[in-house]
């Protein structure tokens, strides 16, 4: 699955947060430091995971819990009209 953003979305860094503003959907969200390092990983777009991979070096997060954990906010953030999820490019 490929990651990517889209959208209008504005992001400023509030301490260890992230906060996050879209004018065209009037929607605002407010990401914790691992969300906001999600975002980071994907200015350009990721497979999911190569999203995990990262984490679970950077955080010390067993795979299957990275995974889930990761599934779970990306699917939020699709709700909010954030990112889009593609299937992989065809090899």
């Amino acid at each position: 699955m490929l990651v990517r953003k889209q959208g209008d979305w504005l992001a400023a860094k509030v301490g260890d947060e992230l906060v996050m503003m879209s004018a065209q959907k009037g929607n605002y969200i407010g990401l914790s430091e691992v969300g906001a390092r999600i975002w980071e990983l994907i200015d350009t777009p990721q497979e999911l995971g190569s999203v995990c991979a990262h984490l679970q070096r950077e955080y010390d997060v067993p795979p299957e819990t990275c995974r889930a954990e990761v599934e779970t906010f990306l699917t939020e953030l699709v709700r909010h009209g954030a990112i889009a999820l593609d299937p992989p490019p065809a090899a």
